[in-house]
């Protein structure tokens, strides 16, 4: 069977070029300083010594940034509805990242100092399917196996749900406090971790 050609305006290499193009974007401390106009991806890492993460902060100490915990996009909200094409974006990037430093800071159990992050400005139509490339590219753990780091509040109303398994491990915020407990224990949680980060490549030092 033979190879069929590269084609460099094929959609899945599109979202390569978006994905190397954030990866090969500098590294600043989270959040960054400036502000700035637009939509995107971004990837956040981790250097600090909470157990559960050694092997991926010893990754990314010694400015090697190569295993993000976490991988987002922030995109207008016109684009939630498919009409992302022209629209006026706003910091909404900038944003997204402030918010992610307020859930870092108000967790019992974590230091803003130990995370940095990329981020890219990118037009609107191309985010969803960098940040898919990125997440299936990195696995990070904060989009998998501890899930509900970019949670918001759900709202009055609806406090019944089962607590986002990144608020068990790392409690804090207020709005999470509110909602029951999720049926899977910190310790649970931390063994599945354990488990996954042995054998892959986050556990790695190459």
């Amino acid at each position: 069977m033979s190879t069929p050609p590269y084609n460099p305006l094929d959609k899945k290499n599109l979202g390569v070029s978006v994905a190397d193009a954030l990866l090969a974007s500098p590294v600043t401390a989270l959040p960054p300083q400036n502000g700035f106009v637009g939509a995107g991806i971004y990837a956040i890492y981790y250097v600090g010594a909470f157990p559960a993460y050694a092997p991926i902060a010893a990754r990314n100490l010694g400015d090697r940034f190569e295993a993000p915990i976490y991988i987002g996009k922030a995109i207008p909200a016109g684009a939630r509805r498919g009409g992302g094409l022209g629209l006026t974006t706003g910091p909404v990037l900038h944003r997204r990242l402030n918010e992610h430093t307020q859930s870092i800071t108000q967790a019992d159990n974590l230091n803003l100092e130990d995370f940095h992050c990329r981020y890219l400005v990118v037009d609107d139509i191309w985010i969803p399917l960098g940040e898919s490339l990125l997440i299936e590219k990195f696995a990070p753990v904060w989009n998998s196996t501890i899930e509900g780091f970019g949670n918001h509040d759900p709202g009055s109303g609806r406090y019944s749900s089962q607590r986002p398994l990144w608020d068990m491990v790392h409690p804090g915020r207020a709005w999470a406090n509110k909602l029951r407990e999720n049926n899977r224990s910190k310790q649970e949680i931390l063994d599945t971790l354990a488990q996954r980060l042995q054998g892959s490549d986050e556990g790695s030092t190459a």
